[in-house]
């Protein structure tokens, strides 16, 4: 059988994929083919149903859950640290709420969390990987940073405005911040639902185990961090570690809180229920 996998093109990702892309464990005649695509496409990809597993984003689940379950494991989660909102100028919080901040996507994780720090902020939304050197360039006034650009904005000259990360820390007695997740159709059935679920958490554990090979793949992936390996190195330890493992009861409870935030303060139009396909 023919499962499509479908995930961002960043050195986080590519590393917990190395050993199904370069068929590094059995798979019990299961085939894996990888669809890579920006974050934000995937979000509005999935609402089609397109992949059988996909990355998307925490806040996109909230329109996904009857189609998709989350895995319990592939997260990406912010332990006091993730999206970034940078500026040539150092703002104040209070005048930053004032600007208009370029975001990757409304359907984002990064859009949520700052919309819950700013309800009445203005966005305008650009390819994620545009945000960094449109804000160095002057085009807009700041930019909501995710992927390697929270380790790499400071080669512009940027000041880090506000780690949404640590404000939601702040603002939960230290829960992580759930940011993307991998997510697998329902449509698939219990019995192939779990046979492909404990090949995808095979290849996490792989790359941990095996993380010098995994990250010489991880760095074709690695934007602004060809030839600083230890950076790339640092970034994939920020969002492919124990917890994307398993996200834990704590990481589990941040990801209905996260959503749950979402629908109280009128982002969300609905409640979700969250499952994990266990």
């Amino acid at each position: 059988m023919l499962i499509t996998v479908a995930h961002s093109p960043d050195s986080d990702d590519a590393f917990m994929h190395y050993a199904l892309a370069r068929h590094k464990i059995e798979t019990g005649g299961i085939e894996f083919a990888h669809v890579l695509q920006d974050i934000e496409t995937l979000n509005r990809r999935a609402a089609e149903g397109l992949y059988e597993v996909t990355a998307l984003s925490i806040h996109a689940y909230a329109y996904l859950h009857e189609r998709y379950a989350l895995l319990p494991h592939g997260a990406s989660m912010g332990e006091g640290y993730g999206p970034m909102i940078v500026a040539r100028e150092a703002f104040s919080l209070e005048e930053i709420r004032r600007q208009t901040v370029a975001i990757p996507g409304t359907m984002t994780s990064a859009y949520l969390a700052l919309k819950l720090f700013a309800p009445a902020i203005e966005t305008v939304a650009m390819p994620f990987d545009e945000i960094l050197p449109a804000v160095a360039r002057g085009e807009v006034a700041a930019g909501l940073l995710i992927h390697e650009g929270q380790l790499t904005y400071g080669d512009e000259g940027l000041h880090n405005i506000l780690d949404l990360g640590a404000w939601w820390a702040g603002e939960t007695n230290g829960l992580p911040l759930p940011l993307g997740g991998n997510a697998i159709r329902r449509d698939l059935g219990p019995e192939m639902m779990a046979r492909v679920s404990h090949l995808l958490r095979e290849s996490i554990r792989y790359a941990l185990e095996h993380r010098d090979e995994a990250l010489d793949y991880a760095m074709e992936f690695a934007r602004d961090m060809e030839t600083r390996r230890g950076l790339a190195d640092r970034f994939v330890g920020m969002y492919v570690n124990a917890r994307t493992l398993d996200y834990g009861e704590d990481g589990r409870a941040a990801v209905q809180l996260f959503l749950d935030k979402g629908f109280e303060a009128g982002i969300i139009p609905h409640k979700t229920p969250v499952s994990f396909s266990d």
